[in-house]
């Protein structure tokens, strides 16, 4: 019988046991049940019928060693494959996880619905006009003694501008006043005549002196006295036509023109048959006239009283502030415009008159409307609005417009005040979708 020793190089690949000594092979039979030991060296033997007849036996030690070489190989095996299928699915769960981005809100501009005025603007053209403008002419002839302003001074009210030299003038009133003193001396003459009769013929004498020189003194009294009171009065005139060779300004205002030099003759500007020259002219230029055109359109929007936005595009395009203050109440039937007129404060003078400017009247208005920004219904889209709710998630909400101003739109139905709307395209977003809304800064506050 051969060793284990000897039976080792015989062992076969395919898990057979060796070829015994007649060159058979042998199968491991299937295991019954325990192993019975046997003793000695603790080896044991088991009983096999072979073709030769007889039984053989065969060393377990050398059995049991093969199993368990098998059964380890296996377990390690299987313990590298767990690991690397562990491995693998634990770096693609990595891998998976660092690639994957996490889905974060999306930042949209948005705007509150807010209510406030809206209304549209029209554009008229218009001319500045100065409030008050006057040829200064003198009242009187007479050759420019000096003149005192030139074009382009302020002025007062009654500042001094020209004097005129009437040297006759000065003559009749000289004679007016010896008139009128010879007149008083003639009263105080007369007066006492009268006096001096009515106390002669007293209750005392009484028919002295006749009563028809009585009379007499009496209407000459009169007479006297009220002399006395043409000569005033021609004095009066007199003075009056000397104060009219000083020339003074009627208001406040700006000398716009010049006419005459120290020396020119002036004639009276009362001669009709004469064409009478100016010495200057007066402008008032702090308060200014605007005369316009309103298309019947419009006519229903003119207010007295309404304050006005005027756009002057010669002085850089600046805004000034004035009020309608009257308006014909009738269209031309020519033009079917109706004229209107405000007046513009100009205290600095910066507006000169003569300039044109752009009026721009509030028509069609809407007090308190609830408005949207014009970007929250684009094109496209129909009247639709997107609208974040309170759990920043995007619905479409179906809204009613009204009046479209160059910014806003009216809302009269489908939306409530304090609401955020979208601003935009909403090529990125969908209905329900999560955002970040981020509130645009034109936005007005509440």
């Amino acid at each position: 019988m051969m060793s284990t020793e000897e039976l080792a190089p015989l062992q076969r690949q395919d898990g057979l046991l060796p070829l015994d000594a007649s060159g058979q092979d042998h199968q491991i039979p299937p295991h019954p049940g325990p192993l019975p030991l046997g003793g000695g060296e603790g080896e044991s033997s088991v009983h096999e019928g072979g073709s030769g007849g007889g039984d053989k036996k065969r060393p377990l030690l050398s059995v049991f060693r093969q199993q368990s070489v098998w059964k380890i190989v296996g377990v390690v095996v299987l313990a590298g494959i767990s690991a690397t299928v562990w491995w693998g699915a634990s770096a693609r769960a990595k891998v998976h996880s660092a690639t994957t981005p996490v889905v974060e809100p999306l930042p949209v501009s948005v705007a509150r619905v807010t209510r406030h005025d809206l209304y549209n603007e029209a554009s008229f053209p218009a001319e500045f006009r100065p409030f008050v403008e006057v040829d200064l002419h003198a009242k009187v002839s007479g050759y420019v003694r000096d003149i005192r302003v030139d074009f382009g001074d302020q002025v007062k009210s009654n500042q001094l501008l020209a004097t005129l030299e009437v040297p006759e003038l000065f003559s009749e009133l000289t004679n007016a006043i010896a008139t009128e003193q010879k007149a008083e001396a003639d009263y105080t003459n007369a007066h006492l005549l009268y006096d001096r009769l009515g106390k002669v013929n007293s209750k005392v004498h009484p028919a002295l002196v006749p009563q028809q020189e009585i009379d007499t003194a009496e209407a000459k009294d009169r007479a006297t006295l009220a002399a006395i009171a043409a000569a005033k009065a021609n004095v009066e005139k007199y003075q009056s036509l000397v104060g009219y060779t000083r020339i003074t300004a009627p208001f406040d205002g700006v000398i716009t023109k010049r006419y005459a030099d120290p020396g020119s003759l002036i004639q009276a500007g009362t001669a009709s048959d004469t064409q009478s020259l100016p010495l200057v002219r007066v402008s008032d230029n702090y308060l200014l006239r605007l005369d316009f055109p309103v298309d019947q359109r419009y006519v229903k929007d003119v207010y007295a009283g309404e304050p006005v936005e005027v756009r002057i595009e010669s002085l850089g395009g600046i805004i000034s502030t004035g009020i309608i203050t009257r308006a014909t109440l009738r269209e031309n039937a020519d033009t079917r415009t109706m004229m209107t007129e405000i007046e513009v404060p100009n205290p600095k003078l910066q507006i000169v008159p003569g300039m044109y400017c752009r009026v721009l009247l509030k028509v069609e208005r809407r007090p308190q409307a609830l408005a949207v920004p014009i970007q929250a219904v684009p094109p496209g889209y129909g009247d639709t609005v997107y609208v974040v709710n309170a759990q920043n998630q995007i619905e479409e909400r179906t809204v009613t417009l009204g009046l479209m101003t160059s910014t806003e739109f009216e809302v009269t139905s489908g939306l409530k005040e304090g609401e955020q709307v979208l601003l935009g395209s909403r090529s990125q977003l969908e209905v329900g979708q999560k955002v970040e809304p981020k509130l645009d800064a034109s936005d007005k506050p509440i």
